[in-house]
């Protein structure tokens, strides 16, 4: 009796299993992996520069090969996370040279449950993924998803202009793009929150006081006698802008008017704001752009101010103060 009842209890469980398995597959627990890189809470795979197009498949080796994963935008320097809970592996070496961006690490998953660790229930199916052009904390453990992995490796050194990224590549070569791109619709209230303005300023953080002045609105501007007309956002040179709110791009917006290597930016008009970004170099200057889209990059500050705090400039048109807007994204 009691051997029957331990036959009919593993029955019992391992229906109950297979019916929540089958309810809630491995690949739905968790429906999209993780934001992998700060400033890029989406995922956005690079589009196409002069050295390629970062989408699976792409391409490679003069038209001789494919591209074997997805390249997802980070600006260098930026913080890593684990798209999902696992053991580490690595180092990675995906150049075999020894560049600037020769460092990776594989992160392999697998999700194995056991309601009676006595009872042989089947395993869910973990991923295996190799992030490469990091350089993580540590090349072996455990990491959970979502916990920082380590940093973007500076691209631009080895590739200049390049749209600097992470290579993710699935362990079997199948594509990772379904995974990097979440499905699960954002709230209707997100859409009043401005996205992240610069990559590596996830808050929005503006500029404090320097010896070139403040970046608050209404400091004062030329002596005393003007005001400042909207917020610096603290922004690094060369990384990478993207729009705070879905919209119509016109341009270019030419501040200084002298020509100087921070003379551009752009216009976003929709979704109730209409704002003018300044001190950057945009992807176009017309169109339609979507919330958290890459808009551009940041244009050189430290030539023309050596010694300020980087930023963007940040106007609405109406020159009223968009700092609130700014803020509503802290801690997001």
């Amino acid at each position: 009796m009691p051997a029957l009842r331990l036959v009919a209890l593993v029955s019992l469980v391992s229906t109950v299993f297979t019916e929540q398995l089958a309810a809630h597959p491995p690949q739905q627990q968790h429906r999209h992996w993780a934001q992998i890189c700060s400033g890029n809470p989406t995922n956005k795979i690079r589009g196409c520069d002069r050295y390629g197009c970062g989408n699976f498949g792409a391409d490679r080796h003069s038209g001789k090969g494919k591209h074997a994963g997805v390249d997802v935008v980070c600006a260098d320097g930026a913080t890593v996370y684990a798209p999902f809970s696992g053991q580490l592996s690595g180092p990675i070496r995906f150049f075999h040279n020894g560049n600037a961006i020769d460092d990776g690490v594989q992160i392999r998953g697998s999700g194995n449950c056991c309601f009676l660790t006595s009872l042989p229930l089947p395993s869910l199916a973990g991923y295996c993924v190799k992030l490469v052009c990091i350089h993580p904390i540590r090349y072996h453990g455990q990491i959970h998803r979502g916990q920082q992995l380590g940093k973007m490796l500076p691209m631009q050194k080895v590739f200049p202009g390049i749209v600097s990224h992470i290579h993710v590549e699935n362990c079997d070569h199948s594509d990772p793009t379904h995974l990097l791109t979440p499905i699960v619709p954002p709230l209707p209230q997100q859409e009043e929150r401005w996205a992240t303005v610069c990559s590596g300023n996830p808050t929005n953080e503006i500029r404090g006081c320097d010896k070139y002045g403040c970046g608050y609105f209404g400091a004062p501007r030329h002596d005393g006698k003007g005001k400042h007309t909207g917020v610096d956002v603290i922004c690094a040179d060369g990384a990478t802008v993207y729009a705070p709110f879905s919209g119509v791009l016109s341009g270019p917006i030419k501040f200084f008017h002298n020509g100087n290597a921070i003379d551009d930016g752009v216009q976003i008009r929709g979704s109730g704001f209409c704002v003018k970004l300044l001190c950057i170099h945009p992807i176009k200057y017309n169109g339609r752009i979507s919330k958290g889209q890459i808009l551009g990059k940041m244009l050189p500050m430290q030539r023309v101010f050596p010694g300020i705090t980087s930023h963007i400039h940040v106007e609405n048109c109406d020159h009223s103060d968009p700092t609130s807007n700014l803020e509503r994204g802290k801690g997001r």
